[in-house]
């Protein structure tokens, strides 16, 4: 494969993977975006955490919260699960933060949300930020 056919690829796969979910994604967004609006940044993630509930009730999402997923290593189960905030739409994988900035142990939780749930996409939410609540998308 020459290099244009595979930049053109990688550019067809991205442009995939950026519209993943298009519409759930922004049903969610906009639930963050009003529990930002109403209780603004400081508050503890537990906090953020049962607004976006109760916001994706008011508006009919879809939701599982702090659901167990089952581990493996090798095929076989771990005593350890992994718990993520919330798992939207049966398929989006929501991970909240309540923090001045995210690292890359932050992105690693959400990547290893996808690998445990075997879901495409996953939200890094941040609600410690001001002027806004920030959100990262990852696409496996």
């Amino acid at each position: 494969m020459n290099d244009e056919v595979l930049a053109l690829a990688m550019d067809q796969q991205n442009t995939a993977n950026a519209f993943l979910f298009e519409e759930e994604t922004y049903a969610i967004r906009g639930v963050i975006f009003e529990v930002y609006r109403e209780m603004g940044c400081g508050f503890l993630e537990a906090v953020y955490q049962e607004c976006l509930e109760k916001e994706f009730v008011l508006r009919n999402i879809p939701f599982v919260s702090r659901k167990d997923l089952t581990l493996s290593y090798k095929g076989q189960a771990l005593k350890q699960t992994y718990k993520p905030d919330f798992i939207c739409y049966g398929k989006i994988v929501v991970e909240l933060k309540a923090l001045s900035a995210t690292t890359g142990e932050h992105k690693a939780q959400v990547l290893n949300y996808l690998k445990a749930t075997r879901e495409k996409l996953g939200l890094l939410v941040n609600f410690g930020c001001y002027p806004k609540a920030s959100i990262e998308r990852f696409v496996l």
